[in-house]
């Protein structure tokens, strides 16, 4: 898997790519099918950015979340990230399960 960090208007500090790895660890833990993630924080006067892009087979996941902290932006952003991650993962289970059932009920 490729991680790729940027900031926009922020040094991206080794502290903060150490909590950003972290925090996408758990996320990339409960899917193996991750080929890159892109994540870009960025801040705008008094709002903390924080993006990320999740290439997985088949389809891109985007989510972005802003906060006045840049760590609970990067938080609030794993958990919707998370989220859409276990929609994209049951999705998936649930069409090729009912593939299989189709294909027993042919025979």
């Amino acid at each position: 898997m490729n991680l790729n960090i940027t900031g926009h208007h922020v040094e991206v500090s080794p502290a903060i790519r150490e909590y950003v790895t972290n925090k996408l660890d758990r996320v990339i833990r409960h899917f193996d099918n991750v080929t890159s993630v892109g994540v870009i924080l960025s801040v705008e006067k008094l709002k903390q950015k924080a993006e990320v892009t999740l290439h997985v087979r088949g389809k891109d996941i985007y989510v972005e979340s802003d906060d006045v902290d840049l760590y609970a932006a990067i938080d609030s952003m794993v958990d919707k990230l998370d989220r859409q991650v276990m929609k994209y993962k049951q999705k998936a289970f649930d069409h090729n399960h009912d593939a299989l059932k189709h294909q027993s009920t042919e025979l």
